[in-house]
């Protein structure tokens, strides 16, 4: 067996792309394409790392599940005691519907609205991760109308290039994101002072698919020097949440592993005397994207005076990524073919310029092939769409020999159930 980059349990067996003990084309004819494969004991493993880093501490790992909040991935990681790092009033539905702990979860966002506040109130989350002053404001006066305390950290902004891509680096001063660090002592004293608050704790995000130890140290020690000035004022911080955004590999990026990320860390941590803090992490990408493979069907190839196009049954709606970030991700055969590869861009049917999956790729592939998209378990299923009418494609959980359908493919029916004719 030969594993390939960055996802140990997703490897070839002689000529045949296997997830575990299950194949990838097995799979394909049983659930038809597109289709969505997940490797359990990758996510498993992956969280691991961070897991073995942090025994002996008090600690919580939320998973950041915008990255795959399809539910039996949340029961894995459930099961497993993690926390939730959620944005929205349907993530946190899910969390409950998968059997997660509302005390473990933690609801970030820039913009929530009042009837999100008050149902996270209401199931008793750990903590709100603030991003303005107004919205402390807000959440204190939802508060005292349920007559409860809201436990609140402050998500700061501690100008800090990650070094990714720009739509996904989330702590410069001209990000949306959290509070600046020049303003947050001023903040922490409103929140201080406001009666339907609590102050728990302090967190911040950089950024995604990051690759590099450096900018998370640069983050640590500014939020250290801020929870310093801040207890001097006698505001305790019980809890310290550095977020997540660790990248994987999806070509030939050679992100820290996760165990050696969060030593460094700890090590800066105990050194500066904040050692008895509880440690949050909000891990997303690094948890599932390496687990999981988007398997799609050949459909027609199309040689042309400048290009060769494979089309192929998934599309950009299937798959963001590529089109919204250039993103380049490693495309397979699931059964190799004898024969001279040649460089092929692969496209989805979709009518944009824009859908592509993989440019100028080498290939042997011919009409009835199957490919298999690798590092899609993060930001595929959970950013997938209907554009062009299309529906979503199917997920299947493998573990061991074990193939479980976790979401059924949706049909044409179900795209317009909800729509009405007018008279």
């Amino acid at each position: 067996m030969k594993a390939l980059p960055g996802a140990p349990h997703i490897h070839w067996r002689a000529a045949d792309l296997f997830i575990e003990g299950v194949s990838a084309d097995a799979l394909a004819a049983a659930h038809g394409t597109p289709l969505y494969v997940y490797s359990r004991r990758s996510m498993l493993e992956a969280l691991a790392g961070y897991q073995r880093a942090l025994a002996g501490r008090r600690h919580l790992v939320c998973y950041a599940m915008k990255a795959n909040s399809t539910l039996a991935v949340l029961q894995t990681f459930a099961r497993a005691g993690c926390g939730f790092d959620i944005v929205a009033l349907g993530e946190l539905e899910r969390v409950l519907a998968a059997g997660g702990d509302a005390a473990k979860v933690v609801f970030s966002g820039v913009g929530k609205r009042p009837d999100e506040m008050r149902r996270a109130l209401e199931v008793g989350v750990k903590c709100f991760n603030v991003e303005s002053e107004a919205e402390l404001a807000t959440l204190s006066g939802m508060a005292m109308s349920m007559a409860r305390r809201a436990p609140v950290s402050l998500r700061v902004n501690p100008d800090v290039d990650a070094r990714t891509h720009p739509y996904i680096s989330t702590g410069l001063k001209g990000n949306k994101f959290g509070i600046a660090h020049d303003q947050a002592l001023a903040a922490y004293r409103m929140a201080a002072r406001l009666p339907g608050l609590d102050v728990v704790g302090i967190d911040c995000h950089i950024g995604s698919q990051i690759t590099e130890i450096g900018p998370y140290l640069d983050a640590l020690d500014r939020l250290l020097d801020l929870i310093e000035a801040l207890e001097g004022e006698g505001i305790a911080i019980p809890h310290l949440d550095l977020g997540g955004g660790l990248g994987i590999t999806y070509t030939d990026e050679t992100p820290p592993d996760a165990e050696l990320l969060v030593r460094q860390l700890l090590a800066r941590i105990d050194a500066r005397g904040h050692g008895h803090r509880e440690l949050l992490f909000e891990p997303g990408r690094s948890l599932v994207g390496n687990a999981g493979i988007l398997i799609t069907e050949v459909l027609v190839t199309k040689r042309g005076s400048e290009k060769n196009f494979c089309i192929v049954d998934a599309a950009m709606n299937d798959l963001m990524r590529p089109a919204m970030y250039g993103a380049t991700m490693a495309i397979v055969p699931c059964a190799l073919r004898d024969g001279e590869p040649e460089l092929w861009d692969v496209v989805g049917p979709v009518c944009e310029s824009g859908d592509w999956l993989g440019r100028d790729r080498a290939l042997v592939v011919e009409p009835g092939d199957r490919l298999a998209v690798l590092s899609a378990g993060a930001y595929a299923m959970s950013m997938a769409s209907n554009y062009n009418s299309r529906p979503r494609a199917a997920e299947v959980m493998v573990d061991g020999e074990r193939a479980v359908l976790i979401r059924e493919r949706e049909n044409i029916a179900e795209l317009f159930a909800r729509e009405h004719l007018v008279d």
